[in-house]
């Protein structure tokens, strides 16, 4: 279980924290749509938190997990998808554990969607920092 949020805020740097939310969201967000969002997040509760990035719905990662919210709800792309490779993958740290998780065959054309692709996404709007 998630820890109350002025508890989370205090794992951050300095406490420093950002709420955004979807532009125009009452134009978008009807009833519907999120009721429609509310039966999807329910068929996904409870799968496994997906460790290793992949791009299908049997176990899903955060960001992953909005963004198809959305997209499939919507219609809307909430950050921009990358391929693994787009990233900074030459840290040690990070190398090791690609190589822990795939051995020698790192998917690096694989769909991802990092938390800061959806929170650089021209379609939120910052309502508190």
């Amino acid at each position: 279980m998630a820890p109350p949020f002025p508890e989370w805020i205090k794992r951050g740097k300095d406490e420093h924290y950002v709420i955004k939310r979807l532009k125009d969201a009452e134009k978008t967000l009807t009833n519907s749509v999120i009721q429609e969002m509310q039966k999807m997040a329910q068929a996904w509760e409870g799968k496994d938190y997906d460790m290793a990035f992949e791009w299908t719905d049997d176990k899903m990662y955060c960001s992953e997990l909005i963004w198809k919210l959305y997209n499939r709800t919507t219609g809307l792309r909430i950050g921009q998808l990358e391929q693994l490779k787009d990233f900074d993958l030459s840290s040690e740290i990070v190398r090791n554990k690609l190589t822990e998780q795939y051995r020698n065959h790192i998917p690096l054309n694989d769909t991802v969607i990092s938390p800061a692709a959806i929170f650089n996404s021209k379609l939120l709007e910052t309502v508190q920092m």
